[in-house]
């Protein structure tokens, strides 16, 4: 299984280059990004050109929906949605640990009227009574999606393919934005924010307003990535782990115990539902073969199924099956000693 190396700082990385008519610019930035994906698997991104105000809008909408009583909030909780869409109370999230999450969350994506139902993510949001919620979070949920496909397409060209590479499975691919709210935890207990764990997706990426976040490098130590003025944290998920055959690796993560109110902004930028992930020929070998293929949304749907309490409910209750050969949790990624 790829680990990182024993990385004690995550590099920081200029994408404005990627927007450049010069192939010479924008190569050199693709190498900083697979160069980070090999061995660290995150990375500080700044020149996204994303104007703060976009953030601030969204961050004040957040800021004012966690703040509801709770019975407004559980209007559009989660568990009322067939497609994975609305607010995700305390405790509604277990990761392979089995620790309950110190957070509560609200999750959206695009929604494509035409393909509503199409897939198990596939669906309108769970918008709240809340004036100027939906305008705010989707305008930042489409400045960050562009930021993402700058960054896919950085690495296309690091791994030397088409620089539209992942263009033709973007057409509907169920990225999530989730609005995540750590309330100070006064317990006694050392319960982790969020717990350890690798994103399901091809990359994320965060904004947050607080330190937490931490990451495990190759000799089982854990990381401090706090936030940096103008720039997103991006990390490597599960599926460009295997789309590289263990080229990038997707690294372990997890939000230590919150001590100061935290608000969490991350994008899973995935690719569309039916995409088959599965190694580039050209990274396969002898001595490195070609690890299992998955579908995209099979893989996203079935991690999912497996750490959301109500999903979890729903499964047992035989209203939902994984579907066939799904990974268990923390399949990719690796463990802590600590």
């Amino acid at each position: 299984m790829p680990s990182p190396t024993s990385f004690d700082v995550v590099p920081e990385i200029d994408i404005s280059g990627l927007s450049s008519p010069e192939l010479s610019v924008r190569s050199a930035v693709a190498q900083q990004l697979g160069e980070a994906a090999r061995h660290v698997g995150f990375m500080y991104v700044s020149g996204s050109s994303i104007p703060d105000a976009v953030f601030e809008r969204m961050h004040d909408a957040s800021q004012r929906f966690f703040a509801l009583p709770m019975d407004a909030k559980m209007a559009v909780y989660i568990g009322n949605s067939r497609n994975h869409r609305g607010y995700v109370p305390e405790g509604g999230e277990v990761f392979a640990g089995g620790t309950a999450d110190k957070k509560e969350a609200y999750d959206c994506a695009r929604h494509r009227p035409d393909r509503a139902g199409a897939t198990a993510l596939s669906g309108p949001n769970q918008w709240p009574d809340l004036p100027g919620f939906a305008e705010a979070v989707s305008e930042y949920y489409d400045a960050v999606f562009e930021a993402g496909r700058a960054i896919m397409r950085g690495f296309a060209l690091y791994l030397a393919e088409s620089e539209d590479f992942f263009e033709r499975v973007l057409t509907d691919p169920p990225s999530q934005l989730r609005l995540i709210h750590y309330p100070v935890d006064e317990s006694a207990v050392d319960r982790p924010g969020i717990g350890a764990h690798t994103d399901y997706e091809c990359i994320t990426l965060l904004k947050a307003t607080q330190p937490g976040l931490e990451v495990l490098n190759g000799a089982g130590e854990w990381i401090d990535v706090p936030p940096r003025p103008d720039c997103f944290v991006v990390n490597i998920g599960d599926m460009l782990e295997l789309w590289t055959n263990g080229l990038f690796v997707a690294t372990t993560h997890r939000v230590r115990k919150v001590i100061d109110e935290r608000y969490s902004y991350p994008l899973f930028f995935s690719v569309d539902y039916e995409t088959v992930v599965e190694p580039l020929a050209k990274l396969c070998a002898a001595d490195q073969p070609a690890r299992a293929a998955l579908r995209a949304g099979d893989h996203l749907f079935a991690q999912t199924a497996q750490s959301f309490v109500y999903l979890r409910a729903r499964v047992e209750a035989g209203e939902i099956s994984l579907p066939a050969g799904s990974l268990a949790l923390s399949s990719f990624g690796h463990q802590s000693e600590n």
